[in-house]
């Protein structure tokens, strides 16, 4: 139960289905940024739903700068809910940083997930030109960017909400994501968003023994598709599929052809 409840847990759709699909929201957000897609899974799967602890409606109480100041802290959360909900054939689908969590945890606890599917997701954000490999991001700009967010979280959650989200002719979704930012408290934020933007896990993606799909969006600016196609090179048994919409959050601005990539996955 206490697991359930740091987590926020949601269990919804078939509760006799074989199949598990379980969704793991990324920064800035809280399981509810899946609602447009998991209504297509409700008939045929058992779904599951939780909220990173320092977002949504997990409880706050649970966070520990010790444990989450690297994300393996999120990865033995994720063991943590697999193993108590003791689900069978788990398909995790993990959006931007969650996704690189969920495949750290099928290769620490191999016997928790049997599919993964990473939606704009990055095994490491910051360029590495000595070894040829780019993440779409220098130490210059990720310094700028998090003194704009310890100088004035609130302005910076305003201005990053409208670059992440694009889809400039529907502002309504930059301006909710800017509202979900703002609900987080600005020191976790900022510790959080350091343990994501300076991790990198290249070396692990040959680790991954479960089939995976990469889905890589448009004009990304956390993940450019050059990050995509590192992740497809260089993990056993995947493929990457695009879907056409531009931003961070393809959940978000295009759940239908997130849907559509999901279905032929499984």
């Amino acid at each position: 139960m206490d697991i359930i409840k740091r987590n926020n847990i949601r269990v919804t759709g078939n509760p006799n289905a074989e199949q598990t699909l379980v969704f793991s929201h990324g920064f800035g957000l809280d399981q509810g940024c899946f609602s447009k897609v998991t209504p297509a899974f409700e008939n045929n799967y058992k779904i599951v739903l939780y909220d990173n602890v320092g977002a949504g409606k997990a409880d706050i109480q649970a966070f520990s700068p010790k444990r989450y100041e690297f994300i393996s802290g999120y990865v033995t959360d994720v063991a943590d809910i697999l193993q108590a909900l003791e689900n069978q054939h788990v398909t995790f689908i993990g959006h931007s940083v969650s996704g690189i969590t969920g495949l750290l945890a099928s290769i620490h606890y191999p016997e928790l997930i049997q599919k993964l599917i990473l939606l704009g997701s990055s095994p490491r954000y910051l360029d590495d030109p000595k070894n040829g490999y780019t993440g779409g991001f220098n130490h210059h700009t990720l310094n700028s960017f998090f003194d704009a967010m310890e100088n004035n979280y609130h302005a910076w959650a305003s201005g990053f909400s409208k670059l992440a989200m694009r889809n400039e002719n529907r502002p309504e979704l930059a301006a909710a994501f800017a509202q979900s930012l703002q609900t987080i408290r600005p020191d976790i934020a900022i510790l959080v968003a350091k343990a994501i933007f300076y991790l990198d896990h290249r070396e692990e993606l040959h680790k991954v023994t479960v089939p995976t799909l990469v889905v890589q969006t448009a004009n990304d600016i956390a993940v450019p598709p050059v990050v995509s196609e590192y992740l497809e090179a260089h993990i056993p048994n995947s493929r990457r599929t695009k879907v056409q919409t531009e931003g961070h959050f393809p959940q978000i601005s295009a759940p239908k052809e997130v849907i559509a990539a999901i279905q032929s996955f499984l």
